[in-house]
């Protein structure tokens, strides 16, 4: 393939299918017993052919078992993987040695149902933090989800790594480009918990493109800072958070080096959707807000201060309430700890500028507040620093719901 202009001339078109929809791809998800409520808990994803694999895990230093575990297999297989294994309904997080046993086991197990060298699974778990996850039980499940895996079973999968998560996440593109056509599909759940930092957020894409291992590393690195980590739900940050992701070139498509933007874009657009998804589907929500922070020093000030409004519950509660209080943005906007000029900057919410100059418009507030009331909510600050730095994230407003939905989440 050459580089000359493919990034201009491929086109992205959205299709069903999920983690499966790439070529060489099979997906299962299955009820196999860790939920008490019966609900599917076990997903399985397979690549039919070897594949190169690449993974980004959570900063949090208390790193579950499966966390511990796909990052050594991933080491030893030269960035090289074929299955992925998820169960949701128990985290096997703080579970100690015995822990790390079970995570081992239900990766040798999954290694053993594909047919695959224990080297190539990898494996991750959600759920309630400090609960011993029964290794029967997920073998068993994981023997039964091999044997309904087929390449209509992304949909199953997504349902299968949900927890307090009120719909499934999945997404697919086929990308076709003047030499022919590669497809990327996705995955990912996450509801509560949520400040990826790389909430309790689990993500696998697929694609059946040809790429290295190391430069999948790279364009997946890229795209999760500009995704995944650019949302969050209550600014906390899992234990067991990682998005992995596969490619196998059964399109016959093959990616180098110089179309690293390419890359980057067709992940991109399954990547987006999905980690919008999770911030839509945050416990308790009600409202997306996409929150876009402009003139700022560097784009890493200016996403200081987008994470700082994204998990302000000042803001979060304000934006439920559908209250125009600009206040709070130019509050936290100034307290992040980045430049910042008051008589320089300006707040608007949705396209009603509130705040300008240092001086308010309140009489333009009713407008800011019917915009408050849609589902979908635009929260712009330049910071007035005078820099070109920019930045986006996404958040949602903070409930009642919420506080209901974790004070009785053990319970």
């Amino acid at each position: 393939m050459s580089s000359r202009s493919l990034s201009s001339e491929v086109t992205f078109t959205e299709i069903t299918g999920a983690v499966a929809a790439p070529g060489g791809f099979r997906a299962a998800g299955i009820a196999c017993g860790i939920k008490k409520n019966g609900n599917p808990d076990l997903a399985l994803i397979v690549s039919d052919r070897p594949a190169a694999c690449a993974a980004v895990f959570t900063l949090n230093k208390a790193q579950a078992a499966p966390v511990v575990v796909s990052k050594a297999r991933l080491a030893a297989s030269g960035g090289r993987g074929r299955v992925v294994v998820i169960n949701s309904g128990c985290a096997n997080a703080c579970t100690g040695p015995d822990g790390m046993r079970t995570s081992e086991a239900m990766a040798d197990a999954a290694a053993r149902a594909a047919f695959v060298e224990p080297s190539e699974v990898l494996v991750a778990s959600t759920g309630v933090i400090g609960v011993a996850l029964d290794r029967e039980t997920v073998a068993a499940g994981i023997a039964k989800a091999a044997s309904v895996l087929s390449t209509s079973g992304g949909s199953d999968a997504a349902r299968a790594i949900m927890t307090t998560d009120p719909f499934p996440k999945e997404a697919a593109i086929e990308a076709t480009l003047p030499g022919g056509t590669f497809r990327v599909g996705g995955i990912a759940k996450g509801s509560g918990m949520i400040e990826p930092l790389m909430a309790t957020m689990l993500a696998v894409l697929t694609t059946d493109a040809a790429v290295e291992p190391a430069l999948l590393q790279r364009a997946l690195t890229a795209v999760v800072e500009d995704t995944f980590n650019a949302i969050s739900v209550d600014g906390e940050c899992s234990t067991n958070d990682c998005v992995f992701a596969l490619a196998n070139g059964a399109s016959g498509v093959t990616i180098t080096a110089n179309e690293f933007d390419l890359l980057v874009n067709a992940l991109r657009h399954v990547a987006e959707p999905l980690a919008m998804g999770i911030v839509r589907g945050g416990e308790g929500a009600t409202k997306l807000v996409t929150i876009d922070v402009t003139g700022a020093q560097s784009n890493a000030e200016a996403k200081k201060a987008a994470r700082a409004i994204a998990n302000s519950p000042l803001v979060k509660t304000a934006v439920h309430g559908a209250d125009p209080n600009w206040g709070r943005l130019v509050a936290v906007a100034g307290r992040a700890g980045v430049a910042f000029d008051l008589d320089r900057a300006r707040v608007q919410i949705g396209d009603v500028e509130l705040f300008a100059g240092g001086r308010p418009f309140d009489e333009r507030a009713p407008l800011a507040s019917m915009h408050l009331q849609g589902s979908d909510v635009a929260l712009r600050v330049d910071l007035g620093a005078g820099g070109t730095g920019r930045a986006r994230m996404w958040t949602c407003d903070l409930s009642a719901e919420y506080v209901k939905i974790n004070a009785e989440y053990r319970t």
